[in-house]
């Protein structure tokens, strides 16, 4: 069973993030996107749904390709499907810049693999490294477009531009101390430093376990960045990725018979994105569907068929995903939740693999 009250802050946000969308239906006026609704053609949105579960498909098999790379090919689509679905679950369910999933699915992988916590979380980063990549260029594009769309604020054009630095940034560093070990000893040494000014529980074994999985980090990441066939095939799924979640949208436009170009979709769709990936609400519920609203109104789309589409979009890219990673979650259990963060999903890891050698070595002995 799920402990609601150790998730008590997260079904709060849940329901802020609710009301945000309804006030927002509200003022544009609840019966006409309900009309909106009941003109939608249902073919198109099949199609938005088809597209949503190739895409989940197309994630699982990146992650595939970068395990495999990793030496973890034993690991099957089928088996990394389900710890997919969950860790997008649990991006949308906690308010944590769309970061919150990624130490579930490696302690997931490592609890039903004889790998070990820095080799599974290696590989996710790995796997996020990759789909930031396309992202920010991307995003790069959509800032330069956008300007000329959309009749931006200085204000908004400087919050977008710091949002693509900062995830720039941080890829840049992840990449770099993967070649580098030097700098990845000076950023292991500040991370300490950081652990120990600000976690009251610190001790000696903490300082070791950070520098053991940043070293076991580099060595992983930088079998990646080396391997042929994370450039051939990983990297091109990437873009691709991205087009189908675009494409998913623009069908759903096209079920309202909105004529909004393709260029303008992707564009608010990035933007969307970008606000999604600040920790405030989970998935960004409320501010990512108040911005596609408000940028597709801008594009020239009705308000009621603007708010239409924001809303079949999010049933279909927010709660259909975060239902189908909660069936997930009924696969390995509710207590993979307390992995949501990464110290917390490696000292579980690390306690799961000391309590099954227990075990082997009791089984021994009786035998």
């Amino acid at each position: 069973m799920v402990n609601l009250k150790k998730h008590r802050n997260t079904i709060i946000f849940l329901f802020v993030g609710l009301i945000i969308m309804a006030v927002i239906l509200y003022f544009i006026g609840i019966d006409t996107v309900v009309n909106a609704l009941k003109n939608a053609n249902p073919l198109y949105i099949i199609i938005a749904v088809i597209l949503q579960c190739i895409t989940y498909y197309l994630y699982t098999l990146r992650w595939y390709i970068i395990n495999k790379s990793a030496d973890m090919g034993d690991v099957t689509i089928k088996k990394l499907l389900p710890m997919v679905l969950l860790s997008l679950a649990v991006n949308n369910i906690t308010p944590s810049g769309r970061g919150g999933g990624e130490p579930v699915r490696a302690y997931v992988l490592s609890k039903e693999s004889d790998y070990t916590f820095d080799m599974t979380f290696a590989t996710v980063l790995g796997d996020r490294a990759l789909d930031t990549f396309p992202f920010i260029i991307l995003a790069i594009i959509t800032i330069i477009g956008m300007i000329f769309t959309f009749a931006l604020s200085p204000v908004w054009i400087g919050v977008l531009v710091a949002c693509v630095t900062a995830i720039t940034i941080l890829v840049v560093i992840i990449i770099y101390m993967s070649v580098n070990e030097s700098f990845g000893t000076k950023l292991t040494n500040w991370i300490v430093k950081l652990v120990k000014r600000f976690y009251k529980k610190y001790q000696p074994k903490h300082e070791v376990q950070i520098r053991n999985y940043v070293s076991g980090f580099q060595k992983t990441m930088r079998v990646l960045i080396t391997d042929r066939n994370v450039l051939l095939y990983a990297l091109p799924l990437s873009f691709l990725v991205w087009f189908m979640e675009i494409l998913r949208v623009y069908c759903v436009f096209l079920a309202f018979s909105a004529n909004v170009p393709l260029v303008v979709v992707a564009e608010v769709f990035i933007i969307a994105c970008l606000v999604g990936m600040v920790p405030l609400l989970p998935g960004g519920l409320g501010a990512v569907d108040g911005i596609m609203i408000l940028f597709y109104s801008g594009a020239g789309i009705t308000a009621s068929i603007s708010a239409a589409a924001t809303v079949v979009e999010r049933l279909i890219s927010f709660w259909m995903t975060t239902i189908l990673g909660l069936i997930a979650l009924s696969v390995y259990g509710a207590n993979v939740l307390d992995s949501l963060s990464l110290g917390k999903a490696k000292e579980l890891s690390e306690g799961s693999s000391e309590s099954e050698n227990s075990e082997d070595i009791s089984q021994s002995e009786d035998d």
